[in-house]
């Protein structure tokens, strides 16, 4: 039995490891702390293991996990340090959403002792098969790719300013991955005729800064995107009548054959 249901690694033998960090909804029996649950949920990375499910079919190996990050934010500094000094951003146990909407019922907020159990509990698990299945694709391959996953709406004023491009690739300011690897997937983002840029407002969460060590055959790209490029997403911050809109594949499937071509040109690389 699984001592963690929560964690889902799903091995291949490809040169390529991808990271969902930020599609569970479980909030691990918070529902009754929280202003509501839905709130608890809104800024989930929604439909995102949907949009990458073919990664699989490339020899992948994908880990996923099913807590929520308003539980624990595993893309965050452990010690709780900002990623992004001077910016506005959420902690690794957020009491906040990004709209600044307080998450938790007044006086039901996580203590230190509890931000400490939860990142023994789910944040120390999450990176450590991170960590197990780089090592065990590193024995395979000379050089490997970590792929890390996420989306975002397009307009949160308290975050950033104006309409986030569709594609936000990020690599730590070219510390995370080699510059060939970084300007093929960028060739791949100018060919689509979205917006996009690299290094812009999200370089890359702690997932990207902290295994990608190119020096040592780990190349890390953050691939943040926009919700507007593969849901009908609503121009205002949305309700529990009109957020998440449900999945349609034929939607997504422009920005999902756009994935799929940076995930094997990463592959290539890797192999050349």
């Amino acid at each position: 039995m699984n001592a963690t249901p929560w964690l889902t690694v799903s091995r291949g033998t490809a040169p390529l490891l991808v990271s969902i960090p930020h599609t569970g909804i479980d909030l691990a029996g918070l529902e009754p702390r929280l202003v509501s649950p839905w709130l608890g949920r809104r800024d989930c990375d929604w439909w995102i293991d949907k949009l990458y499910d073919f990664a699989n079919d490339l020899g992948a190996t994908v880990v996923h996990t099913a807590i929520s990050r308003t539980v624990i934010d595993v893309n965050r500094d452990p010690s709780g340090a900002s990623l992004y000094p001077g910016q506005a951003t959420t902690s690794l146990c957020p009491t906040e959403t990004f709209d600044g909407d307080p998450l938790y019922r007044e006086g039901e907020e996580p203590g230190p002792s509890e931000v400490d159990e939860r990142r023994e509990k789910f944040f120390v698990p999450y990176h450590a098969a991170l960590q197990a299945e780089i090592d065990r694709l590193r024995g395979l391959h000379d050089n490997i790719v970590l792929y890390d996953c996420h989306s975002i709406r397009s307009v949160l004023p308290r975050l950033f300013e104006g309409t986030l491009p569709v594609f936000n690739l990020g690599t730590n300011d070219g510390k995370s991955a080699d510059p060939i690897l970084q300007e093929r997937v960028a060739a791949i983002l100018v060919g689509t005729g979205e917006t996009w840029v690299v290094n812009g407002r999200f370089k890359g969460g702690w997932i990207t800064r902290h295994f990608g060590q190119p020096q040592s055959g780990v190349h890390a790209l953050q691939m943040e995107l926009s919700n507007r490029g593969y849901m009908r997403e609503p121009e205002e911050k949305g309700s529990p009548d009109n957020w998440p809109v449900p999945y349609e594949a034929g939607f997504a499937a422009p920005i999902r054959a756009t994935l799929e071509n940076i995930l094997k040109t990463a592959i290539a690389w890797a192999q050349g």
